[in-house]
């Protein structure tokens, strides 16, 4: 089935964009949700017009959303959990975990079909990325730690906050 794009498509295409799709993605989930429309003779000749309309809403989009990115790409996300001795994990951290996390230190509502990584089940660092627009992609770091045990950076924030208190009351 041949439908032209009507809205931007995660890993599918632009709006404007002419692709041959299966029967059943389009006719029970393209077209139903407004994404796309069959690719007539008629759509067709709209094909510049809905192509300039996005152009305009994207870049818009990402005016928007531009400072947002800037702020989540230096994100660090930390996670505590029980793990075995070989470093595997007891749960799995989701990207439900890491989006709630990042709505924590931003303020702005990420839901979990934003985040594009696969489920975490060991110890260690790893990265995500968060897709707020097709052109907007920052990249979050996240960092599991054994349960009880102390992350370094935070060990390092906490001893120069020691190390402050103790300036301030020897003063």
């Amino acid at each position: 089935m041949k439908v032209m794009l009507v809205k931007d498509v995660y890993k599918l295409g632009r709006a404007g964009d002419i692709k041959k799709v299966a029967d059943g993605y389009g006719r029970n989930f393209l077209i139903p949700q407004g994404f796309a429309v069959l690719a007539t003779a008629g759509a067709l000749k709209q094909t510049e017009r809905i192509r300039k309309q996005a152009e305009i809403r994207r870049t818009e989009q990402n005016s928007e959303l531009k400072g947002l990115a800037d702020q989540i790409k230096g994100i660090v996300v930390s996670f505590g959990a029980k793990a075995g001795d070989t470093g595997k994990l007891y749960g799995s951290i989701t990207t439900q975990d890491v989006a709630t996390a990042i709505s924590e230190q931003t303020r702005f509502e990420v839901r979990k079909q934003q985040i594009d990584m696969q489920p975490i089940r060991n110890l260690g660092e790893f990265t995500a990325h968060v897709r707020l627009t097709m052109d907007l992609v920052p990249e979050v770091k996240i960092v599991v730690h054994r349960e009880g045990e102390v992350f370094e950076e935070e060990a390092a924030e906490t001893t120069e906050a020691v190390a402050q208190a103790v300036e301030t009351t020897e003063a």
